[in-house]
C-alpha cells in the first residue's frame, strides 16, 4: 500500500511540474547543439527592411564554413543590384562585383552586432538574453530577445520563430512600439553543405559573380538627405565635371555640420580593394562602409560619401538611410 501511495505521489508531482516536458532550456540546448555541430551550412531567404514609408526587399543567400568563413549575398529585388559581405582568414570585405570594387575591413563582423540572417548571431542573442520571453505553440517555438544594433537604437528587440524541428523560420526585428522594422523569412537551410576550396576567397567571388554595368557618366538630379539634424542647414553646393563623369558636393553648416558628396562611378578594368577602418552597414537599398566619422556606399551607379567630425555613427547612418534610392544617373 505504501509503494502504491508513493508511486501515486510521484506521478502527481510529475504532472504538476511537467515531468519530462520539453521546455525552454531543452530548446536552447538542442538549438545550440544543432547549429554548433554544423561544419558548414547554406541558407536562402527574403529580407525586408522598412525605412519610414519605404520597404526594401532583398534575396538573401548565406554560406558558412568552419572556421569563420562567411559569404552573405544580398540582391535588391528592385534593381537586381547584388552586394556581398565576405569573411575569410584575410579579413571582412564588402564586394560590389558589378563595379569590380570592394572594401576591406579588419572587423569582428558578424559577432559584434545582431544579424537577422546568420544562425550563429541569432543563437548568440537568444543565449545572451537572460530576460528573454519563450512561448511554445502547437507548431512553433518562439523567443523574444533584445538585440544589438549599435548604429540603430530604434531596433530594440526581435522575435525568433522556430519550427518543431528547431529550424529557424523567421526573425522579426522590432522597434520600441513593437512595429516590425526588419523581417527575415528563411526558405531553405542545409546544415550539411559542402564548398570548394576557393569558395570563400576574394578573387573567386569577384570573378564568379562579376557582371559589368554600363557606366554612369552624368548626375541628372542632385539628391538631398530627407533627414538633417536640428539647427543644421544646406550652406553650399557645387557640381564638378570629372574626366569620366560628375561629382556633386553639398556642405551643411550649423550645430551638426557635415559634407555630403555624390559622384558617378565607372567600372574598373582591374579589381580594386579599398582598405577601410570600421564596419559594414546595411543602409536601406545597399551595403555601406561605416568608419567612425564617415560612411560610403554605392547605389545605382552613384557613389555617396558622407563625412563629419560632429556626427555620431548612428546619425551618419540615419542621414545615409534617408537618401532617396531613386536612380539619378544616365
Amino acid at each position: 500500500m505504501k509503494k502504491y501511495l508513493l508511486g501515486l505521489v510521484m506521478i502527481m508531482c510529475c504532472f504538476l511540474v511537467g515531468c519530462g516536458e520539453y521546455n525552454e532550456k531543452d530548446v536552447v540546448k538542442d538549438l545550440e547543439k544543432k547549429i554548433n555541430n554544423s561544419k558548414a551550412y547554406h541558407l536562402t531567404g527574403i529580407l525586408e527592411m522598412i525605412n519610414n514609408e519605404n520597404s526594401y526587399i532583398y534575396d538573401v543567400e548565406v554560406s558558412y564554413s568552419k572556421y569563420d568563413n562567411f559569404r552573405v549575398s544580398l540582391t535588391n529585388q528592385t534593381n537586381n543590384h547584388e552586394q556581398i559581405i565576405l569573411k575569410n582568414e584575410n579579413g571582412v570585405y564588402v564586394l560590389t562585383p558589378s563595379l569590380n570594387k570592394s572594401f576591406k575591413f579588419q572587423s569582428e563582423w558578424p559577432y559584434n552586432n545582431s544579424q537577422a540572417y546568420l544562425l550563429q548571431t541569432i543563437l548568440k542573442d537568444i543565449k545572451g538574453d537572460k530576460n528573454r520571453v519563450f512561448e511554445k505553440t502547437k507548431d512553433e517555438y518562439n523567443f523574444v530577445t533584445t538585440v544589438n544594433y549599435p548604429n540603430n537604437k530604434n531596433l530594440v528587440k526581435q522575435k525568433v520563430i522556430l519550427d518543431k524541428n528547431l529550424n529557424v523560420k523567421e526573425v522579426q526585428v522590432l522597434n520600441e512600439n513593437g512595429n516590425v522594422q526588419m523581417k527575415m523569412v528563411f526558405d531553405k537551410i542545409d546544415l550539411k553543405a559542402t564548398y570548394e576550396k576557393n569558395y570563400f576567397t576574394l578573387k573567386e567571388n569577384m570573378d564568379s559573380t562579376i557582371a559589368l554595368e554600363d557606366p554612369v557618366s552624368k548626375i541628372e538630379d542632385i539628391i538631398y538627405p530627407l533627414y538633417i539634424p536640428a539647427n543644421t542647414t544646406l550652406a553650399s553646393q557645387n557640381k564638378i565635371t570629372k574626366s569620366d563623369g560628375e561629382r556633386v558636393i553639398l556642405s551643411f553648416s550649423g550645430d551638426k555640420p557635415f559634407m555630403f558628396a555624390q559622384e558617378t562611378v565607372s567600372v574598373s578594368d582591374e579589381m580594386i580593394t579599398i582598405p577601410m577602418y570600421g564596419e559594414p552597414a546595411v543602409i536601406a537599398d545597399t551595403i555601406g562602409a561605416l568608419s567612425g566619422t564617415s560612411i560610403t556606399w554605392l547605389s545605382n551607379g552613384i557613389e555617396y560619401y558622407l563625412v563629419s567630425d560632429n556626427l555620431t555613427e548612428e546619425e551618419l547612418v540615419s542621414i545615409a538611410a534617408s537618401v532617396s534610392s531613386i536612380p539619378v544617373g544616365k
